[in-house]
């Protein structure tokens, strides 16, 4: 996984030339944002046991400021997601 502390990790970079730039929207305040979310998930995503060497997380903000997470998944890495959110939709009485 691109994680904290990994040569791959993106969240700590900002996207500069991800969009058009409008004046007076605070971009960075929302990709600080999304680089602690960015940090929180890739920590979760540990925890759980999820294999993270098919997992790619990257912060920006868009378009109106706001924190933006992209996360990028192996097949694999989505299915294991998929299975743990399920696990815990059950745990929550919401499983179908």
């Amino acid at each position: 996984m691109c994680g904290p502390g990994d040569d791959g990790f993106d969240g700590e970079a900002a996207d500069l030339d991800g969009g058009m730039w409008v004046r007076g929207v605070d971009y960075m305040s929302g990709w600080r944002d999304a680089r602690e979310a960015v940090s929180e998930l890739g920590d979760a995503l540990g925890l759980v046991g999820v294999d993270t060497t098919g997992v790619r997380l990257r912060a920006s903000a868009g378009a109106e400021g706001a924190g933006v997470v992209r996360l990028e998944l192996s097949a694999s890495a989505a299915r294991e997601i998929a299975v743990l959110a399920r696990v815990a939709a059950a745990g929550l009485g919401r499983a179908s």
